[in-house]
């Protein structure tokens, strides 16, 4: 051994070599070293199993004995703790008699393995009927809770262990109907004697799901069954439910009310995902005359700021949503901080001064943080510390006593406070700790008597922990519903990655047309209506979380627009126009001629322009443009025929054709024609600028690409300028909504100004999703030069 490597050895107390032998990592043997009882425990675990050397699994399983339960302990099983505590609050002012207490609690009982089995082929054998029928769909909390009214103080993990494998035994491997979650059946009505048959079979009536989405949810009062079975790596389980005084109260407190929330973080815009949690959480607020908050969940100082505050305040009342109350989660810090120190006096919560790397290793190798059985006093002393600000950032948390043995990570200790030396937008600088979301979610929830906590499906599995929570506190626990979040093609809604988008500036802003968030929608004249109709079409159920293809928006954006927005005739050109006389077009396809607010005024005149692809020189049969000797009619106008054709410099530059019209309107040629003139001679027609959008990712779903921004479209968006509009559109303002025939819907966008007004194409006129199959529209969608005809 090297000089250095002995003396270091020397110094390092006789403990840490004693850890290491037993297969400790440097690291954990250091940090067990730090806290005396845990070295104490450790220690007398060590010497109790009589080895002086094993492997890391058994050294593991070694350090999580002595972390988890004090090395004198009588009571060493959550259920005989439960029993204790049970004993000790019927307790009245007379001495403890430590005999029945023990009985009670089943101090020095001992339930061997053998007694477990037989007990569990009697209960299996009881309930074979049950288990032959549902399979792997049978409830086995249930048949663990009768082994253990036989044998309360037995091995609850393995208890479990032996259902789990005994059922393995009598049903074989899981099928694939096994891993199906059951669908809960419906009454089957009789049904009704047919008097006549019909040669057309009527279509099925609409579900009640489809009449009212929102029938699915359960009413305030029902909320006293059980929320879920919170299982812990020992074999308990806690029955997450209301007690009836807790329901009476919030009942009281509501009059019976639904009480929803929708709560975003204001740490970006929001997108159409957020449009489906307002959908369902404002919607069934509406439907059941209830009350819906909007609450900013601003637990993080450094993320938040007024801008997006601001912004989804606008936006929700945009998607025709009020509030009932806009609240904050820093409204509650007080009451949440005042619940953190319940949680410690209850030793359900302790302050630990492990790294972010260190507790994420240590969740990986589910063991307990040396610090987890400090005092309550100490961590009480600490987190009190932490509130003045007297310990430095990044230097200790205060974690929730969970289950690090879980197998659901979400019930690994997880944080509920971390210190930050950042004051808070809406709270100031009052506080130095901040709650996590783990911690102030359910919390709040519960604190503003929320009936329906709903969220989308990736929740699912914080669904234990947000009832583990909730449950220690004694606390009114919502009712929790999770769905399907919204997917949708060639998109990402991430606000993780939108924000990359915006900030590093491969798209124009949060408003960005081509983004989904709400705002670009709004910017490219969307409609909120035509949000709402495309959400409720896909339902709020939690069955399917497939990605939805773009066109199945676009489909609901079109059925709204072909009924509201007026048409009017653009094309798009670097070149110039001519001049125009005055006629009438249709604003609507099926204008009545009485009305005249249903036109509007197109001139004509000895000079028009039509699309470059609108000419050919030589003719075809199915081909309906002008060509020599042929007879077009130009939309709302008259029959032309082309009589002669004037080149350029060369036999592609066709500079003039030169018509004659039939102003009598007696030919009717097949082909018609789109056009605009001059307004009055050489003077040039009103000047926009088109704006086009495509799919701003090449791949439906860029997300599972490794480099996601590589798929961006590189004609995502194309900026059309120069093209040239008739005359009535000159008074358009933000807001309004056009179709160009032949291009689109268009919107006038907020970059317009008094010179030069600028439209975003909302969505083409090709209708590529629907029933009836796709709604081909001739022509093509934008030229980029045209031809003047003048008229002979």
């Amino acid at each position: 051994m090297a000089t250095g490597e002995a003396a270091a050895a020397a110094a390092s107390p006789p403990e840490l070599a004693s850890f290491l032998a037993i297969g400790l990592d440097q690291r954990t043997a250091e940090n067990a070293l730090a806290n005396r009882k845990v070295t104490a425990n450790l220690t007398a675990v060590i010497a109790e199993a009589g080895v002086s050397g094993c492997d890391k699994s058994m050294g593991n399983l070694l350090y999580t004995v002595a972390t988890k339960y004090p090395a004198n302990a009588l009571i060493k099983s959550p259920a005989q703790l439960d029993a204790a505590l049970s004993f000790l609050s019927t307790l009245g002012p007379d001495p403890l008699d430590t005999a029945k207490f023990e009985e009670t609690c089943g101090v020095g009982v001992v339930v061997s393995t053998e007694e477990i089995q037989s007990t569990v082929t009697d209960i299996l054998k009881e309930n074979m009927e049950a288990i032959v029928e549902q399979r792997y769909h049978i409830n086995v909390g249930s048949l663990c809770g009768q082994v253990r009214k036989w044998y309360p103080w037995g091995d609850a993990k393995f208890i479990k262990e032996e259902i789990d494998k005994r059922l393995t035994e009598i049903l074989g491997p899981k099928t694939e109907a096994d891993n199906v979650k059951p669908v809960k059946k419906k009454k089957e009505k009789p049904a009704k004697v047919e008097e006549k048959k019909t040669a057309v079979a009527a279509p099925a009536p609409p579900s009640e799901e489809e009449l009212n989405p929102y029938s699915i949810f359960p009413q305030p009062e029902e909320n006293l069954k059980v929320h879920t079975e919170i299982f812990f790596s020992d074999g308990n389980i806690w029955r997450a439910h209301n007690r009836k005084d807790i329901l009476e109260k919030h009942l009281k407190a509501t009059g019976g009310k639904v009480m929803t929330r929708f709560p975003p973080e204001p740490n970006g815009y929001l997108h159409i995902g957020h449009a489906k949690a307002m959908f369902i959480d404002f919607g069934l607020a509406k439907e059941r005359n209830g009350h819906c908050y909007l609450r900013f969940d601003d637990t993080n100082p450094e993320a938040e700021k007024k801008e997006y505050i601001d912004h989804i305040q606008e936006i929700v009342q945009w998607m025709g949503w009020e509030p009932y109350k806009v609240t904050y989660t820093s409204d509650y810090f007080q009451e949440l901080y005042e619940l953190a120190v319940c949680l410690i006096k209850k030793g359900l919560a302790y302050v630990d001064h492990q790294t972010p790397e260190e507790i994420k290793e240590y969740r990986e190798k589910q063991m307990n943080s040396p610090w987890r059985d400090r005092p309550i006093e100490e961590s009480l002393k600490l987190f009190e510390d932490m509130r003045h600000g007297l310990v430095a950032e990044g230097k200790a948390t205060l974690r929730m006593k969970q289950d690090m043995q879980n197998d659901n990570k979400n019930m690994a200790d997880l944080i509920a406070y971390r210190i930050k030396f950042t004051p808070h937008p809406h709270a100031g600088d009052k506080w130095f700790i901040y709650p996590s979301y783990d911690y102030a979610h359910c919390l709040v929830d519960s604190l503003e008597n929320i009936t329906h906590s709903l969220c989308t499906l990736e929740f699912d599995i914080r669904r234990p922990s947000y009832y583990w929570l909730l449950v220690a506190l004694d606390q009114y626990q919502p009712y929790v519903w999770e769905y399907s979040r919204l997917n949708i093609s060639n998109n990402v809604m991430s606000k993780r990655k939108l924000n990359k988008l915006v900030t590093e500036k491969w798209v124009d802003g949060w408003d960005d047309p081509r983004l989904l968030t709400l705002a670009g929608l709004q910017r490219r004249g969307v409609s909120s209506t035509a949000i709402n109709s495309f959400i409720r079409g896909m339902g709020i159920t939690r069955s399917d979380n497939s990605l939805i293809r773009v066109e199945r928006l676009e489909y609901h954006i079109r059925e709204e627009l072909n009924k509201v927005a007026p048409r009017a005739m653009v094309v798009i050109t670097n070149l110039d126009y001519g001049t125009i006389i005055d006629l009438d077009a249709k604003k609507w396809p099926d204008a009545p001629g009485d009305d005249a607010s249903a036109y509007y005024k197109v001139p004509f005149s000895r000079t028009v322009y039509i699309e470059q692809s609108d000419f050919r020189v030589k003719d075809s049969k199915d081909y309906y443009g002008l060509a020599p000797g042929k007879t077009v009619l130009l939309r709302y106008a008259f029959p032309i025929k082309c009589t002669e054709v004037i080149y350029g410099d060369n036999s592609d530059n066709i500079v003039e054709i030169r018509t004659e019209y039939d102003p009598s309107k007696a030919t009717k040629p097949k082909g018609v024609l789109h056009w605009v003139a001059e307004p009055s001679p050489g003077v040039n027609p009103l000047k926009v600028e088109i704006r086009l959008f495509e799919k701003l990712f090449l791949s439906e779903n860029p997300v599972e690409l490794e480099d996601w921004l590589g798929d961006l479209n590189p004609r995502s968006k194309e900026v059309i300028k120069g093209a040239y509009a008739v005359p009535s559109l000159a008074t358009a303002a933000l807001g309004d909504k056009f179709q160009f025939e032949r291009l689109g819907y268009f919107a006038v966008d907020s970059d317009s100004t008094a010179e030069e007004l600028v439209f975003n194409r909302t969505v083409t006129l090709r209708d590529s999703y629907g029933k009836a199959g796709p709604n081909i529209i001739a022509g093509l969608l934008y030229c980029t030069s045209v031809v003047k005809c003048a008229a002979a």
